[in-house]
């Protein structure tokens, strides 16, 4: 893929309006969601869920991209339309969770370094022939007095750019997830100093591992107090320092920042967001990649039962919708309790 494919991909992904819909669970991890509505989690359920996120209609108008799992993308719907080319016919771009998960770091009790770099060539290679065009890797660094540790931050944002240079390789846009953990008791600014230190060591691997960071996008956290904190910061303030910590370390030349949802709820995640738009413009697209803010209420409608995939629908639509509004600062919690219309 040439670089301005890359360009426009990325571009593509962060348009006026849209986000995308983090789609790619793990085994385990889905296990759970399913074990919140004692569904049984086999491949079919899977699919079924997912196919039932992915047929929605008119979602389109708010979903730019869906991250998927190896699992997913290589399933297909009832008709037997792959589920990447299900997706592309909507006009919404593919994706692919290819980093093999956070496992215990050497010599750093309590830390952790993604893996999944060996191999990864030829996998992308594969993903892409499947139908790929953007990629996501996701480090995690948890928040203590003393942690992270600058070897945490050093070595995840080593591995980060390793992948990211592999997927601009493979003609794939790279999403780069440096997330730092917001459970605890840490205030916002403890939270405002370690994103810092994050943003600044991926920064400075993607350049010099020679990065077209036109081409990437970024995945993090928003800037919070830590959810077991004694004070909780303001929706103004979330907004305030997070702008102020992104300002400072994010190239103008990266397209978009896609925030995770990091374990808010449905709306505190949208009202976040908001929040940070309304203050714009802004350097970069300012976007959502949501997971269980934009599935949670769709799972819990549906249930597991076929009678109940129009509900589904409609709880996934209204909350792609309520994120498009926030995309452009326009979100009130009013508009939750507009009737949904799918």
């Amino acid at each position: 893929m040439a670089q301005n494919d890359l360009h426009e991909t990325a571009r593509a992904l962060v348009a006026e309006g849209k986000g995308i819909l983090a789609a790619d669970e793990s085994t385990g991890t889905i296990k759970k969601r399913f074990d919140s509505i004692s569904l049984e989690s086999t491949e079919d359920n899977r699919r079924a869920y997912r196919q039932m996120l992915f047929t929605t209609p008119g979602v389109e108008d708010y979903i730019s991209g869906v991250i998927l799992f190896d699992e997913t993308i290589r399933q297909s719907a009832d008709d037997g339309t792959p589920f990447p080319a299900l997706l592309a016919s909507k006009g919404i771009i593919p994706g692919i969770k290819v980093d093999e998960g956070a496992k215990p770091l050497a010599h750093a009790s309590g830390e952790t370094i993604t893996e999944g770099l060996d191999g990864l060539r030829g996998r992308l290679a594969e993903y892409r022939e499947l139908g790929a065009r953007f990629a996501k890797w996701r480090a995690t660094y948890s928040i203590t007095d003393e942690l992270p540790s600058d070897y945490c931050i050093w070595t995840n944002a080593h591995a980060l750019a390793r992948y990211a240079a592999l997927c601009q390789e493979a003609g794939i846009v790279p999403i780069v997830e440096p997330e730092v953990l917001m459970d605890g008791t840490h205030t916002i600014e403890r939270a405002y100093h370690v994103t810092s230190r994050v943003l600044a060591a991926l920064y400075t691997e993607l350049f010099d591992q020679r990065l077209d960071i036109e081409g990437t996008l970024l995945k993090p956290n928003m800037v919070l107090s830590g959810y077991e904190a004694s004070e909780r910061a303001s929706v103004d303030d979330v907004a305030e320092w997070t702008i102020r910590c992104f300002r400072k370390h994010v190239p103008a030349a990266v397209p978009g920042i896609v925030f995770l949802s990091g374990g808010q709820s449905d709306e505190d995640a949208t009202a976040h967001l908001n929040a940070m738009n309304a203050r714009g413009p802004h350097p970069w697209q300012l976007s959502f990649s949501y997971g269980r803010a934009l599935q949670a209420p769709s799972l819990k409608a549906w249930g597991g039962k076929p009678e109940n995939v129009e509900a589904g629908q409609q709880a996934y639509y209204h909350r792609a919708k309520m994120n498009s509004a926030a995309r452009s600062g326009l979100y009130a919690p009013a508009m939750e309790r507009e009737a949904v219309v799918a």
